[in-house]
């Protein structure tokens, strides 16, 4: 018999490795209780590094899709245009 967790798990990801920690909505969904949980810790520092250096990072990561084929999310984030003509996307 295992011990009893309040702990969970999907796949090999536990609570603790991941980058939000409210995904059961069990605290303060705003933003208040997310900057309190240290959810945003260093996000400032991450966009300074610029669009490129994100996309690289994804890249590298080898993050795909969840649609069938799994394209590589850091290759779709690449398509994106440099200079925005103004409108959204």
């Amino acid at each position: 018999v295992r011990p009893f967790s309040t702990e969970r798990t999907y796949g090999n990801l536990a609570d603790s490795d991941r980058i939000f920690t409210n995904l059961y909505n069990e605290g303060d969904a705003f933003i208040k209780g997310a900057l309190k949980r240290g959810d945003w810790y260093r996000t400032k520092d991450l966009v300074l590094k610029g669009p490129d250096w994100i996309v690289d990072q994804i890249k590298k990561s080898g993050l795909r899709g969840r649609g069938g084929a799994g394209f590589p999310s850091g290759l779709k984030w690449s398509f994106m245009p440099k200079v925005s003509d103004g409108r959204p996307h």
